[in-house]
């Protein structure tokens, strides 16, 4: 009579013990996949905990005034394409994170669409190279030309 009590003690055990086997094999095996990665930040997405660097900038028109609502588009030195998309508030000021660490980037406006008041079409005067090497801030300036 007292076999089937005993056969159901083991069973939480056994299972416990196997849990706790899984347990220390992965967190033996975390420590080999973690540094793979933390080794590329540029493919992960910027958590509002993780440390930053912040580009900073004006669009200033070809009258030496800020610009309002153009795009503006950055990219690392090496990629083809944009990464980041903002915009230029009310006083022709733009902000974008990007992540802390030695990294260039490349600064630029899209001008698709965009005229003076007088119906000239805007021109870049030329792209901004942006060199970042920790979490800071970086200020530039995009001027504009007709």
């Amino acid at each position: 009579m007292t076999t089937p009590r005993l056969r159901h003690a083991v069973l939480p055990a056994r299972l416990y013990s196997l849990c706790l086997l899984l347990v220390f094999f992965f967190a033996a095996l975390a420590v080999h996949v973690l540094p793979l990665a933390s080794a590329t930040p540029a493919t992960q997405k910027l958590k509002p905990t993780d440390p930053y660097a912040l580009i900073f900038g004006t669009v200033w028109g070809p009258d030496n005034r800020s610009v309002y609502g153009v795009t503006v588009k950055i990219r690392r030195l090496p990629d083809k394409k944009a990464k980041w998309e903002v915009y230029s508030n009310h006083e022709g000021e733009f902000a974008q994170r990007v992540p802390a660490g030695k990294a260039d980037y490349v600064v630029w406006a899209d001008l698709k669409g965009v005229k003076t008041t007088d119906g000239q079409p805007l021109h870049l005067a030329e792209q901004v190279p942006v060199h970042v090497e920790y979490d800071e801030r970086v200020d530039i300036g995009l001027h504009l030309t007709r």
